[in-house]
C-alpha cells in the first residue's frame, strides 16, 4: 500500500515552526489530487497545503498544534480508496442488533417514568419527628414599604444573549503581541497636519484617463502619497532610519510598506525601491501586491524588510487616528478620509476637500523638529503636486 507523508514545507528563512490553523478534510476522508488539506499560520502570513496524491487521509497532528518545518503532520494511503469505500457499507448493514435490546428499552422507559413519583413521595414517608419552632414577632422588625425605594436589582451572571467563541489565529496573536510591544518598547508620539486635497484631486481628474490609456493602470491617491513620502524621506533620512540595539541605522533607499485590508486581516506588503519608481510603476506594484493579499498568496518575503509604512484608514471613513509604528520601523504615516470643510484662504472662508494626516514616530531617535518638518514637506508636495514631477 503506497503511503505519502504530508510534510510542513519551508515558508521563509526566519520561520522554523508553524501552527496548524485548520484541517479542511476529516481523518479517514478520501481526498483527491490538489485538494486543500490544511491551513498553516505563521507570524506573518497563512498558507495552504495541498494533497500531492489521491487517497485516504490519516491526520497525525490536530488543529492548533505548533509543529516544526519539515515535520510529518498526516499521511495519504493511496491504495486504500477503493477498499475503504467498499467495506464501509457492509459494515453498517451487517451489524446485528444486540440481543435483548428491544426488551430492555421498555423496561428502561418504565423505570424512568416511575422515578419522579418515588422522589416526590419520599418526604411524606419520612418518620422523623417534627421539631417545634418558636414564633418570631414580626411587628418589631418589619420595615414598611416605601414608594420611593426602588426594587432590588438582581443581576445574573448568565450571558445576555447568544455567544460564540473562536480560537485566535496565529496571525492575530502575532499582531496583538507586536502592537503591545511597540507601545511598551518605543517612545511613540504622533504629530498631525491637514492637507487641502483640491489641487491633487484636480490634477488626478485632469490626467487620469490619459494616464490609464498610456500605462494601463489607474492613477490613485496612494501612488501620489507614496511619491510625496519618498521625496520627503530624502530630505529627512532619520524618518526612514531604525534602531538596532544602540546603533542608529540609516537606509539609503525606501522599501515602502503599504497596509492592505485582506479577508484574513491587515497585511503590509512592501514596494521595493519605491524611491526609484515612477508613478505608474508604483501603481502596478501596489495593484499586484493588493491582489495577492486578497487571494491570501502573499509570501513572507513580500511582507518583510520595509523601512517606512503608509496606512489609509480613510477608505473606511476614519477622520483622524494615531497609527501604531510598524516595528522595527521608526515611523508611519496615516491617511484619512477627505471631507469638505470651511477653511481660511487668503483672508476668506472657503470650502475645500480637506484631509488630516498623522505621523507616528519613535521619539527615541526622531526629534519633534524633524517629524513636524517631514509632515509639512509631505503636505507641500500634496498641495502643489506638480512640484513632485520636477522634485522641488
Amino acid at each position: 500500500m503506497a503511503t505519502l507523508d504530508v510534510v510542513i514545507p519551508a515558508v521563509g528563512e526566519s520561520i522554523t515552526e508553524v501552527v496548524i490553523g485548520k484541517w479542511f478534510k476529516q481523518n479517514g476522508e478520501s481526498v483527491q489530487m490538489d485538494d486543500m488539506l490544511c491551513e498553516l499560520e505563521t507570524d506573518k502570513a497563512t498558507m495552504e497545503v495541498n494533497a500531492e496524491q489521491a487517497g485516504i487521509l490519516e491526520i497525525l497532528v490536530p488543529e492548533g498544534s505548533t509543529v516544526a518545518v519539515g515535520a510529518v503532520v498526516a499521511r495519504i494511503q493511496a491504495d486504500a480508496v477503493e477498499g475503504a469505500a467498499a467495506s464501509a457499507a457492509p459494515a453498517v448493514a451487517s451489524s446485528p442488533a444486540a440481543p435483548g435490546a428491544s426488551a430492555a428499552a421498555p423496561a428502561a422507559a418504565a423505570s424512568a417514568a416511575s422515578a419522579p413519583a418515588t422522589v416526590a413521595a419520599a418526604p411524606a414517608m419520612s418518620s422523623a419527628p417534627s421539631v417545634p419552632t418558636a414564633p418570631v414577632p414580626l411587628a418589631s422588625t418589619t420595615v414598611a414599604p416605601s414608594a420611593n425605594r426602588p426594587d432590588p436589582i438582581v443581576r445574573s451572571s448568565a450571558p445576555a444573549g447568544p455567544q460564540r467563541r473562536e480560537r485566535m489565529s496565529q496571525l492575530r496573536k502575532t499582531i496583538a503581541r507586536r502592537l503591545v510591544a511597540v507601545k511598551n518598547e518605543t517612545a511613540m508620539l504622533t504629530t498631525f497636519n491637514e492637507v487641502n486635497m483640491g489641487p491633487l484631486m484636480e490634477m488626478r481628474s485632469r490626467y487620469k484617463d490619459s494616464f490609464k490609456e498610456r500605462y494601463g493602470v489607474g492613477l490613485g491617491f496612494m501612488s501620489l502619497f507614496s511619491k510625496a513620502v519618498c521625496l520627503a524621506l530624502r530630505e529627512f533620512p532619520v524618518i526612514n532610519a531604525g534602531l538596532d540595539g544602540e546603533d542608529l541605522v540609516y537606509h539609503d533607499y525606501v522599501d515602502l510598506s503599504i497596509a492592505v485590508s485582506a479577508p484574513r486581516g491587515l497585511m503590509v506588503p512592501v514596494v521595493r525601491g519605491a524611491d526609484h519608481l515612477a508613478l505608474h510603476e508604483i501603481e502596478r506594484e501596489i495593484a499586484r501586491l493588493a491582489g495577492k493579499a486578497r487571494e491570501g498568496t502573499l509570501s513572507v518575503d513580500e511582507m518583510t524588510g520595509g523601512t517606512f509604512t503608509i496606512t489609509n484608514g480613510g477608505v473606511f471613513g476614519s477622520m483622524l487616528s494615531t497609527p501604531i509604528i510598524n516595528a522595527p520601523q521608526s515611523a508611519i504615516l496615516g491617511m484619512h478620509n477627505i471631507v469638505e470643510r470651511p477653511i481660511a484662504l487668503q483672508g476668506q472662508v472657503v470650502i475645500r476637500p480637506m484631509m488630516y494626516i498623522a505621523l507616528s514616530y519613535d521619539h527615541r531617535l526622531i526629534d519633534g523638529k524633524d517629524s513636524v518638518s517631514f509632515l509639512v514637506r509631505v503636505k507641500e508636495f500634496l498641495e502643489d503636486p506638480y512640484r513632485m514631477l520636477i522634485e522641488i
